[in-house]
């Protein structure tokens, strides 16, 4: 069984992550986000435009714009970042028959599943950007 991110996911991860270390109030150009977290600058105007809409980043054009968290590092959970560029993260198909499992007749590890995937998401809306970051830095301060 493979527990992966998406691409999309993964790179809005990194950006969140990229902002939230530039500290409060402080906008970075997306190239520069690009280069500091390596992701494709071809993917980062769809994730950022994602974010946006999501209410995560705030963006302004011009000179001194660009782009920066619209919350605090501790306010955004990993939950939402992964929702903004996925959608609903919960599954919605049979894990044994890649059909939709009926409520009325689940298949025999339907309730293991449901539950584990749960746990999940209840630990990913838990979690939020600044815990990233402190388990990243060894506990380091985030900028505020």
């Amino acid at each position: 069984m493979r527990l992966q991110l998406t691409r999309r996911a993964d790179y809005a991860i990194r950006t969140t992550i990229c902002l939230a270390r530039a500290g409060k109030g402080q906008r970075m150009a997306a190239a520069h986000i690009a280069e500091q977290m390596r992701v494709p600058p071809r993917f980062l105007p769809q994730i950022m435009g994602d974010l946006v809409r999501a209410g995560l980043i705030e963006s302004s054009l011009g000179r001194g714009g660009g782009y920066r968290l619209a919350r605090e590092p501790r306010e955004v959970s990993l939950l939402e970042v992964i929702e903004a560029v996925e959608g609903d993260a919960r599954r919605r198909t049979c894990v044994l028959s890649s059909g939709a499992c009926d409520a009325t007749r689940p298949c025999d590890v339907h309730e293991l599943f449901a539950a584990a995937q749960d746990a999940l998401l209840e630990r990913l809306a838990d979690a939020t950007v600044e815990d990233a970051i402190r388990r990243g830095e060894g506990d380091g301060p985030v900028p505020s």
